[in-house]
């Protein structure tokens, strides 16, 4: 079993008389930031000029400045910018104002494993990755609570690069709940692999296709949905708080033979197969390399997919029925874009 770090492994004096700089204040960005600033650290934010983030980071007392300035002034820099948007932000502002001894830090290793940013060999690159959205990075902290996080050491010339990547790690609650340590080709790899064959793609595909598979045999679109999407909140649930057998524990026993017999037919040696072509295509760096001329031709096939998604029936249905659950959360994606 790997090693797991806690609060007693970690020194936050380690960040004490150093300036902190979070580039982005989106999702991780506003949690990290405002986590690390509550642990005592001094945090400034970096954003490009006219972001709409400008004025929340100052509503939260952060004083902002421009990107460069922001890292020229910085110790330790987490770039916490969209994967696609960090080459060009590194070379305009970035690179130019990295001095020896600084620290990078990623909270996903996809431009440093991929080579689309390249850092100079006298700066510390490290990884720090809850392994939970920033919203409940955010909400675990202020509860006394954390997130179990990874950090990653890529480079190391000041010698202090694990020490920084676990203070800043205790200081956004990480510690709390456990840190592993991996490395950014491990991270990107199974991190990318996760999204597109189980988490999102597998997932959204699974239900699509359950879904369309009742409706076009006749079965209302309502009991569909009910069936193929909603119920499935509570099976992740139950797998997530007590494993794939503490789920079947909770079943029916006729849900646990249709598990156990129908579901290997379902999900096949085909799919395994597929799954190990997709694996493929992330470790030889295709799927990088695609997604970046995906980025740069202007995300067309990417917002023709997204799109053709908004308008499927399960759409449509999925927001009438949301409508009768009072208890439930409701989020609209119309126009939500998720600030850097």
């Amino acid at each position: 079993m790997a090693k797991v770090y806690t609060d007693k492994d970690a020194d936050l004096s380690v960040l004490k008389g150093k300036t902190l700089a979070v580039l982005g204040f989106g999702s991780q960005g506003h949690a990290h930031a405002l986590n690390l600033k509550e642990s005592g650290c001094k945090v400034i934010i970096g954003l490009y000029e006219g972001s709409k983030s400008i004025a929340v980071a100052r509503e939260k007392g952060f004083e902002v400045f421009p990107t460069a300035e922001a890292v020229r002034r910085a110790d330790v820099i987490m770039v916490a910018l969209p994967d696609t948007k960090q080459p060009a932000a590194y070379e305009k502002d970035i690179k130019p104002n990295l001095t020896k001894g600084k620290t990078l830090i990623f909270s996903h290793g996809f431009s440093i494993h991929f080579k689309t940013i390249v850092p100079p060999k006298d700066v510390n690159v490290i990884m720090v990755a809850p392994k939970g959205p920033g919203h409940i990075v955010r909400r675990q902290y202020t509860e006394g609570k954390g997130v179990p996080s990874l950090i990653a050491i890529h480079q190391n010339p000041g010698r202090d690069a694990k020490k920084i990547a676990l203070a800043w790690a205790k200081g956004i609650g990480g510690t709390r709940a456990g840190v592993l340590e991996t490395d950014f080709k491990e991270e990107t790899e199974t991190d990318l692999f996760g999204e597109q064959t189980v988490l999102c793609g597998g997932c959204s595909a699974l239900v699509q296709a359950g879904f369309e598979t009742l409706v076009e045999a006749g079965y209302s679109p309502e009991m569909a949905y009910f069936e193929c999407l909603h119920e499935l909140k509570l099976i992740v649930d139950l797998m997530n708080e007590a494993g794939i057998s503490g789920m079947r524990f909770s079943v029916s026993e006729t849900a646990k033979w249709g598990d156990v017999s129908v579901g290997p037919k379902i999900i096949d040696a085909s799919v395994k197969k597929r799954m190990k072509a997709a694996l493929k295509d992330i470790q030889s760096g295709k799927f990088a390399k695609n997604w970046v001329k995906e980025y740069k031709g202007g995300y067309k096939r990417y917002n023709a997919l997204l799109k053709k998604g908004e308008n499927h029936q399960i759409e449509k249905v999925g927001a009438k029925l949301r409508a009768m659950m009072p208890w439930m959360q409701k989020r609209s994606i119309k126009g939500a874009q998720a600030a850097y």
